[in-house]
């Protein structure tokens, strides 16, 4: 029923309606669809509403909006090629887009300068539903690298069990890194830790066998005492491996546990070679509940980015990846436009 004819999605160029229902980008033959079958396949127009609010949103070549804070619009800056700067995106931050239309949210994530990607999509020797291969080559296309991805997030992640099975997959796909991000809350017990930390450092010798850096990621539980002790400085700084397991550090979940990070970088010099940008709008009281609210924009809050920056060097940075685990509070695309922004007109240079 459908035609070829031409559709204005409010983003400043023509899409194609193709004859399965799907968009072209007009003169590019570029199309996209949802990674899912089940989006592929919507029958109601409920559905059929939330997909193109979403496919629009994620469409490439979105108008840039020069947002410099969280809310407000201002000229945009002057054009420069962020790609240079090489900062990176985890992709749990669009995990809703990503679920509607993965090839619209790639083009989107790299027309808006990013550079260097973190995945959030692994499962059964697979990334987003495509073999390692096959999603490396869509992600090169677009002019992007992947450098790291989590295990799983939100989930138990990587055991001895998978350990082999899931080395072998990201071998495949080239990263430099992959993270276990999460412990369950059942799981957040000293007994537990420890027996997490013996484990994680077999891991990191198995990733190590394929060329992986292994790498933990933190929230704000890490830091909560156990009767003095705090499974962070006590269990996981002592007990990891350092030649087989790197920190990587979020800068957002660390201050909502009332840690300095420079005294963190000092205390613990190169053990922190990954860093996750997020902001956050105040400075509260110290807490260990996974909390998001208080999420906001790179350079548009009160962490002070280029003070931790400065200490760099001794905390043995390599790379930095944006993330918003409130998906930019439905502003996805312009709360990332915000970011990478602030990131290569304030805080890089």
């Amino acid at each position: 029923m459908f035609q070829n004819s031409l559709v204005d999605l409010g983003l400043g160029f023509p899409f194609a309606r193709n004859s399965k229902g799907g968009f072209s980008f007009f003169n590019t033959g570029v199309q996209f669809y949802t990674n899912s079958q089940k989006i592929r396949n919507m029958s109601t127009s409920h559905n059929r509403r939330e997909f193109f609010k979403i496919s629009a949103a994620g469409a490439a070549g979105l108008a840039l909006l020069g947002i410099q804070g969280c809310g407000s619009a201002t000229k945009p800056a002057a054009a420069i090629d962020k790609k240079s700067f090489g900062v990176g995106i985890q992709l749990y931050t669009l995990r809703d887009a990503i679920a509607a239309d993965l090839m619209g949210t790639l083009k989107t994530v790299s027309a808006l300068g990013y550079k260097n990607l973190e995945l959030a999509g692994y499962a059964d020797g697979k990334f987003y539903e495509y073999a390692p291969k096959e999603f490396l080559k869509i992600v090169n296309d677009l002019g992007m690298d992947i450098l790291s991805s989590h295990t799983q997030v939100e989930a138990k992640g990587i055991s001895l069990d998978n350990a082999k099975i899931m080395a072998d997959a990201h071998a495949e796909l080239g990263v430099k890194y992959c993270v276990q991000p999460w412990v369950n809350d059942e799981d957040r017990n000293l007994e537990y830790y420890r027996k997490m930390v013996g484990e994680l450092n077999q891991v990191g010798n198995i990733m190590k066998g394929v060329g992986i850096q292994f790498a933990y990621h933190n929230h704000n539980f890490d830091f909560k005492s156990f009767d003095g002790i705090v499974p962070y400085f006590d269990i996981f700084m002592k007990e990891m491996d350092p030649a087989l397991i790197t920190m990587e550090i979020d800068l957002f979940w660390v201050n909502k546990a009332g840690q300095d990070p420079v005294e963190m970088f000092k205390k613990y010099p190169g053990r922190f070679q990954l860093f996750h940008f997020k902001d956050m709008r105040t400075k509260q009281e110290p807490f260990y509940d996974v909390i998001k609210d208080d999420v906001c924009s790179v350079g548009a809050g009160v962490i002070d980015f280029k003070t931790i920056l400065a200490s760099k060097e001794i905390a043995g940075m390599k790379y930095l990846f944006v993330e918003d685990d409130n998906q930019g509070n439905g502003k996805t695309f312009e709360e990332l436009e915000v970011s990478i922004n602030n990131i290569t007109t304030k805080i890089l240079v």
